[in-house]
């Protein structure tokens, strides 16, 4: 049976209250045995603890789910100075297997990107003094990202829903971080995803969902759900020619070993 790990889906998530529990048995019965579930506001970190399990045991036919806690950017305004030292004390406490969701969204004009920067910059010192990975969220700012990460020296991390360029696909790679795709590369116009798939090695790619967002185009205008984390095992083994079975086991290596999850 193959052994997936869904390396960023927002569980939590109230899309997702009527039928959590019929998920997660969805997701063992297609091989998703871990998800990593990051964190995006204070407000909201509450319930992302108590949907995780910390003895990574998981419950009889559901998967291990492992927490990530951060200050996402598209929710800058929400986030207050004091926030980064309650994150600091938390991740002293509860020991996440990240610091996540962050990063920086130059997409998004509205949004202030100095602040963006500011916080990005302080949770990656966090991330440095806790000896922890980072989950990164980054859109139309990859050289700030590259440069901020440059002056911090993590362990890694991944780079979550990549789309940026191979040039920027290298630099993060060289950084010790693994590449997230999801849903969109199942998409037959992606093409642009899809030539990133078949130039980026195997061993720096991780799988992920990103439910419920980003559905995969089986899916498409529907609720996404990490149950359908084999969509993208299945794009990604077609991409590049190789069977499923070697692209389960490379991609569930590479998020254990970046994200220090047990076996």
């Amino acid at each position: 049976m193959l052994r997936l790990i869904d390396t960023h889906c927002h569980l939590d998530f109230a899309a997702f209250n009527a039928d959590r529990d019929r998920v997660l048995e969805e997701c063992i019965y297609n091989g998703v045995v871990d998800i990593v579930v990051p964190a995006v506001t204070q407000a909201s970190w509450q319930q992302t603890i108590d949907l995780c399990c910390y003895d990574s045991k998981a419950k009889n036919g559901q998967p291990n789910l492992y927490l990530a806690l951060g200050l996402h950017p598209i929710f800058i305004e929400q986030h207050q100075p004091q926030h980064l030292l309650e994150l600091d004390q938390l991740v002293t406490k509860l020991k996440p297997k990240a610091i996540g969701e962050i990063g920086l969204d130059f997409y998004l004009r509205e949004l202030d990107q100095d602040k963006q920067q500011a916080f990005f910059d302080k949770q990656l010192i966090i991330a440095k003094q806790h000896r922890l990975p980072a989950i990164i969220h980054v859109r139309k700012a990859h050289d700030q990202c590259v440069l901020a990460l440059n002056d911090v020296k993590l362990r890694g991390g991944i780079i979550h829903n990549f789309n940026g360029s191979i040039q920027h696909a290298f630099k993060y790679i060289d950084l010790g971080f693994k590449l997230g795709f999801g849903g969109m590369v199942t998409f037959d116009r992606s093409s642009k995803l899809k030539k990133l798939v078949e130039q980026i090695p195997l061993d720096s790619i991780v799988l992920e969902t990103d439910a419920p967002d980003l559905s995969p185009e089986r899916h498409r205008g529907e609720r996404n759900s990490p149950e359908y984390l084999p969509l993208v095992l299945d794009a990604v083994a077609k991409i590049k020619q190789i069977p499923r079975e070697v692209v389960a086991e490379t991609t569930t290596a590479n998020a254990r070993d970046v994200l220090n999850l047990p076996s």
